[in-house]
């Protein structure tokens, strides 16, 4: 049986996969919002001049992510830069990671050559026991992709306890728009907190690759170094700070976005699969039959992120009318054969 790519959103590999040209493609595999921000037209000189770092940038992600100005804030070329060259500014250490979760951290942490730690939602539940061994844990809040938050209180008491023996605290903000009070950003001038932040996922601006960095100035100016010159591009910083301060249109998405959520959610239990966890950019969907359903919708070129452990699918929201309709008659039609499959057994 043919496997989803390792990340969602690579079309021309599924392409070739399942025999369906590239343009036919309705990809809901990334959670990125498909009702995205507008980018403007970008002045000349946008493109002509090197990157700036007093060009403004800075002070809009302080004030729009309420930063605290002792905080030191490093604008990224996406989230995923960060990811890679946090794990090069600590000597190998006891690292735990989600588990499920964005595979890029563990990856990251154990090329680096940490020994990386999976946490288990079950260990979560338990207690805090397990956060005893470890010298940096990285979280993702919510977890992508299971959509579970953990509360701001919480994870100030992991805080302190890794920061008391030196730790770190790493936590992944990719999927955290719409949450209210659950953002470390205001608390990111404590030694030890590191917070990531992504444009990609809420203004639908993957392609940009923008986001920024919030933590002590000692562990933002070590990334920066890592990172070297000009690292995020002028066009990058140019629409992000656009983007940050169009508040009116960042409202309109988050009441589109859990409507839509919503309206995802009810479209599946429709079809009379389990309810769903998730954020307000995608479903997540626990299931025994992930792989058949995730193979079924592909070639039909609805390209979903399929999980193997557990099995799971993690659907991203449809934009206009048409897209939902596509995605309604294929679902139809996939139950269809579920239920075949099953009455044959």
């Amino acid at each position: 049986m043919n496997r989803m790519p390792t990340h969602g959103g690579r079309l021309i590999e599924a392409a070739r996969r399942w025999g369906v040209p590239l343009d036919h493609w309705l990809d809901l595999s990334t959670g990125i919002n498909r009702r995205g921000w507008t980018v403007p037209p970008l002045p000349a000189r946008v493109w002509r001049q090197l990157p700036q770092e007093d060009d403004g940038l800075d002070l809009v992600l302080r004030e729009t992510r309420r930063a605290p100005g002792s905080a030191g804030c490093l604008p990224v070329p996406g989230s995923q830069a960060a990811i890679q060259a946090l794990p090069l500014l600590r000597s190998p250490c006891r690292v735990g990671v989600p588990g499920p979760g964005f595979s890029e951290h563990a990856r990251c942490w154990a090329l680096a050559g940490h020994q990386v730690v999976m946490v288990s939602p079950e260990q979560v539940r338990r207690g805090d026991d397990w956060l005893r061994s470890l010298d940096v844990l990285v979280w993702a809040n919510p977890n992508n992709p299971t959509g579970e938050t953990v509360g701001r209180e919480r994870l100030l008491d992991w805080h302190s306890e890794l920061v008391g023996r030196d730790g770190w605290l790493v936590v992944d903000e990719a999927f955290a728009a719409g949450y209210q009070g659950l953002s470390l950003v205001p608390m990111s001038s404590a030694p030890g907190l590191v917070v990531l932040q992504s444009l990609g996922p809420f203004f639908g601006l993957a392609g940009v690759r923008a986001g920024a960095v919030f933590a002590e100035p000692a562990i933002t100016d070590a990334l920066a170094a890592r990172l070297g010159p000009w690292s995020l591009s002028s066009p990058a910083r140019y629409i992000m700070a656009r983007a940050l301060k169009d508040t009116i249109w960042q409202q309109q998405a988050l009441e589109q976005l859990r409507s839509d959520s919503d309206r995802l959610d009810r479209l599946l239990q429709g079809m009379g699969l389990p309810a769903t966890t998730g954020t307000l950019l995608y479903r997540y969907l626990a299931h025994p039959d992930a792989a058949l359903m995730a193979d079924f919708l592909a070639g039909r070129g609805i390209l979903v992120r399929y999980f193997d452990d557990p099995p799971a699918l993690r659907i991203g929201l449809p934009g206009d009318s048409f897209e939902w309709e596509r995605l309604k008659r294929t679902l139809q039609h996939l139950m269809n054969v579920v239920d075949q499959g099953r009455a044959g057994c």
